[in-house]
């Protein structure tokens, strides 16, 4: 099973439209649960069944099938179609009443169980209860709502019968299905709502791509490296991770397995894979060699075909090559050992394999391979096959030595982990955890490598903040962790001002509250109004970690601050507040001359980042007053938001 994105929300908000875009965006899978309970509603009213176990033995008679093809998502009642039938004013008039039944409900959840296991790359569900019943381990949960006039308008426009009062089916049907007594209508607690109210279908669909790309949900493409033995595939993965990790020997074919490499040039992740040589004759084990080179075309998204410049093409690459054109993927014809422009003239002769133009290296040296690299990102599809991401939000712990971080994560835990994730054996990715707290599942990255040792050595505080780095650089938010009976020193404030600069969302915890007394209280209050004023933004929250006392309080705030870290305000909302906040306070005249605003966008999330645009530069001083009325207009608590200035001269008449 592929990655899953659940979208839910009321009849009317879009959710059909937008579910079946991204699934076509992304190549993946489209189930419509309403479909289904339409269909089982056209089945009770065609065969008159109105009790549960009847409307049971008519989906066993005729048995429900969807098309999870989202540019053709058909349904089926045994042989007939009924795609068309199921959108009948009786049907929508009827469905809530059997959806509303608990055995139809427990019956239906069963078949989206097998659609959604089938769904090998992905799949894009909609409905009322997906998050929460259906796939409540979906890695991206969205919450699609617009106010019920919008609603009304847009379901207006897709009906032929004019004379249903939309609005209040409408509403009637909201009312069914949030408080009915199974699965109703809510929305998760882990979910994003997105309010398309003002928001069109393209605007609707980039706001939840943006989210998959923010949360690595749309894979990692890949690229497979193959060729003849010995033309130096090994050395080129080398050197395109700047390191040495595939094995090279000057011996062919020392390379036989196919092995994967997370690489990363221009701001792209993709997967790098070696393969062993391919040969058109094999024998021995060169036959599994080349089957796995053969198994490596179907699995990557993009095909790098090496060939040694030195020797040239040979008659068991003009082999190769067809079965690269079989494999209809982005190949990139690479001619490996160009040490200079004499070999680069030479190696021209590559144009006769009949894959483009050769794109010339020198693997050992390193020439041509930034521009090889270059080109690789620029055909790499925007969703790749490696689905390796979980959805899980990833939080980090962290903090100085000995403010108990390591009681927190236990208190969290409670006995035992709910579950232990092995990840790469790496000192990137070591062990992370997955544990499951305030309803929902997290995955708690790098908290064992931040406990303080007993041995401290004078390197100690290099190698804890060297590993405090690498865990703000995978998390999504961090937990600051405090301890409240001491005085905040200058090592707690270099870590939260760690966090602020890498950009991730944000909660602050006071651990060992019970050792707070009312002096030390008032002094505690007095060193958050003199260091932390900078975050004021950022949650706190009081936990006496060793005795769990308020542990509950923390999911809740990580909720908050992740729900603000990736918020984005609609433009014409941000304007008009702009042109207010304009209005009454200009900003300040610099050089005799008063800077003129005239507009702002969204520039991204995760971090929130602002894009002010204006006709000269603009105070800094005036940059944090635009932020802070940011603030207090769109609240964004427990995360850094940026606003930048962009000086735009007027466009000449």
């Amino acid at each position: 099973m592929g990655i899953v994105v659940a979208i839910d929300g009321p009849s009317g908000a879009g959710k059909s439209s937008t579910a079946k875009a991204i699934a076509i965006r992304a190549g993946w899978d489209y189930l419509d649960t309403g479909a289904l309970y339409r269909a089982v509603t056209w089945l009770a009213l065609e065969y008159k069944c109105e009790e549960a176990f009847s409307i049971i033995q008519a989906i066993k008679d005729h048995p429900i099938k969807f098309i999870a093809d989202p540019t053709s998502p058909n349904v089926f009642a045994g042989q007939t179609q009924i795609t068309h039938a199921i959108r009948g004013t009786s049907v929508t008039e009827n469905v809530s009443r059997i959806s509303a039944m608990p055995e139809i409900r427990r019956e239906l959840l069963n078949l989206q169980h097998r659609i959604i296991d089938a769904a090998e790359r992905g799949i894009v569900v909609e409905g009322r209860d997906i998050g929460t019943v259906v796939a409540p381990e979906a890695g991206l949960k969205i919450y699609l709502t617009a106010d019920l006039d919008a609603r009304a308008v847009r379901r207006e426009s897709e009906i032929e019968d004019k004379s249903v009062d939309v609005k209040q089916s409408l509403d009637n049907r909201d009312a069914i299905d949030s408080t009915r007594a199974v699965s109703p209508l809510v929305m998760a607690a882990d979910a994003v709502e997105v309010d398309s109210t003002y928001l069109d279908l393209d605007e609707t669909i980039e706001r939840i791509w943006e989210l998959l790309k923010k949360r690595n949900l749309l894979g990692l493409p890949i690229v497979a490296i193959i060729g003849r033995p010995n033309v130096g595939k090994s050395t080129l993965i080398n050197r395109f991770l700047g390191r040495r990790e595939a094995i090279v020997e000057d011996t062919p074919g020392v390379t036989r397995d196919r092995v994967q490499y997370e690489c990363e040039w221009g701001g792209r992740r993709f997967i790098i894979m070696d393969t062993g040589g391919w040969e058109a004759k094999p024998d021995g084990i060169a036959v599994q060699v080349s089957a796995g080179s053969e198994i490596a075309m179907q699995e990557a998204d993009v095909l790098c075909f090496v060939v040694d410049a030195q020797v040239g093409a040979l008659d068991e690459d003009d082999t190769l090559v067809q079965h690269l054109r079989k494999a209809k993927k982005p190949t990139i014809l690479i001619g490996n050992k160009v040490d200079g422009e004499r070999e680069e003239t030479e190696a021209h002769g590559l144009w006769s394999l009949g894959l483009g133009e050769p794109r010339f290296v020198s693997a050992l040296h390193g020439r041509g391979s930034g521009d090889l690299l270059d080109h690789i990102v620029n055909v790499l599809p925007e969703v790749g096959r490696a689905q390796n991401q979980d959805g899980y939000r990833k939080v980090a712990l962290i903090g100085r030595p000995n403010v108990g971080k390591s009681s927190l994560f236990n208190a969290i835990a409670g006995e035992s982990l709910s579950i232990v994730d092995d990840a790469a054996g790496t000192t990137r990715d070591p062990v992370d955890s997955l544990l499951s707290f305030g309803g929902s599942t997290w995955r708690f990255i790098d908290t064992a490598g931040l406990k303080k040792r007993a041995n401290q050595d004078s390197g100690t505080d290099y190698y804890a903040s060297l590993r405090t780095a690498t865990a703000l650089e995978r998390c999504e938010v961090a937990v600051v962790v405090l301890d409240a009976s001491e005085p905040i020193t200058e090592q707690d404030l270099r870590v939260i001002t760690m966090v602020e600069e890498a950009g991730k969302a944000m909660v602050i915890v006071m651990n060992k509250w019970d050792l707070v007394d009312e002096d030390r209280r008032n002094q505690l209050d007095r060193e958050i109004d003199r260091h932390l004023d900078q975050v004021e933004w950022a949650q706190r929250v009081n936990i006496a970690a060793k005795s769990g006392w308020h542990r509950d309080r923390l999911a809740p705030a990580l909720r908050t601050a992740l729900d603000s870290w990736e918020r984005r305000v609609p433009t014409a909302k941000l304007n008009s507040f702009l042109g207010a906040l304009i209005g009454a306070t200009p900003p300040p005249v610099r050089g005799g001359k008063q800077p003129k605003v005239y507009y702002a966008t969204q520039a991204g999330i995760a971090p929130p980042k602002f894009v002010v645009f204006s006709s000269g530069w603009i105070e800094a001083s005036y940059r944090r007053f635009i932020e802070r009325r940011l603030r207090e207009e769109f609240k964004f608590p427990g995360t850094p938001v940026q606003v930048a200035v962009r000086v735009k001269e007027r466009d000449k008449e």
